[in-house]
């Protein structure tokens, strides 16, 4: 469902890095667009609120829940832990584009480390659901700029879904303390929640999805490189995207 965002972030996310058929490339096919037809059915049905976890079937992701909420007292600050154990995966992130990797299980992307919005957003779900809360993919893109898409997860705590960037360590919350999901947060004006699709993804379900781990594509080292270079002349589109004739 990648055709759902404007045309060139619908070939930016269709030339993701991630293997083909891989659970990172499925949840982006199966994504649903946030908007005034889908919101009710996005914030209501659309996700299942039951957690089906089985206790002792990922017993590293339970190890690293235990590691990440240690000392925590509320289902806040178990989410907020959950966001910066995921955050300082980055500390061990490859910089050498040769040999960085994607994709695999939640286990490897974690023993690996990693800055990768994506594969960070998927350990954040599935550490939260082991953790008791339900959780999803929330795909965000800035339209109105180059490359400014993100990956980020919504939790839901207290009644409420919240969105919680796990590559930042970011849990956006309103005044209150109370959580704010990513339509609230786009209706903020946060350029960053410009456009929202809102994928499940079930870590007991993890026997229908590939793992497979892959590198870095043409597509994506080429914009890496630039950003490596500090953006020279502007961020801007490298591949026609925004006109649609994209190389």
């Amino acid at each position: 469902m990648t055709a759902q965002f404007d045309p060139a972030y619908s070939y930016m996310y269709q030339n993701d890095s991630h293997a083909p058929g891989s659970v990172d490339r499925v949840l982006l096919d199966e994504m649903v667009l946030l908007c005034a037809d889908t919101e009710a059915y996005l914030y209501g049905t659309f996700t299942p609120l039951e957690i089906l976890y089985r206790r002792g079937s990922r017993e590293a992701l339970e190890a690293y829940v235990r590691q990440a909420v240690a000392g925590c007292k509320s289902a806040e600050e178990q989410v907020a832990a959950i966001a910066t154990f995921t955050a300082g995966l980055s500390e061990r992130a490859e910089d050498d584009l040769d040999a960085m990797l994607l994709g695999g299980t939640e286990e490897e992307i974690i023993r690996r480390g990693s800055d990768w919005c994506t594969d960070l957003a998927r350990v954040g779900c599935a550490l939260s659901q082991v953790a008791g809360f339900p959780a999803r993919i929330a795909v965000l893109a800035d339209t109105e700029a180059a490359y400014s898409g993100h990956v980020i997860t919504e939790v839901y705590q207290n009644g409420l879904w919240g969105a919680v960037d796990h590559t930042n360590g970011i849990v956006y919350a309103d005044a209150n303390g109370h959580p704010l999901s990513a339509a609230a947060v786009r209706k903020t004006g946060n350029p960053q929640f410009r456009t929202v699709a809102l994928a499940n993804y079930a870590v007991w379900h993890a026997d229908k999805y590939s793992y497979e781990v892959t590198g870095i594509n043409r597509y994506y080292r080429s914009i890496l490189e630039m950003s490596q270079q500090g953006w020279p002349g502007g961020l801007r589109w490298l591949h026609g995207e925004d006109t649609g004739r994209a190389t």
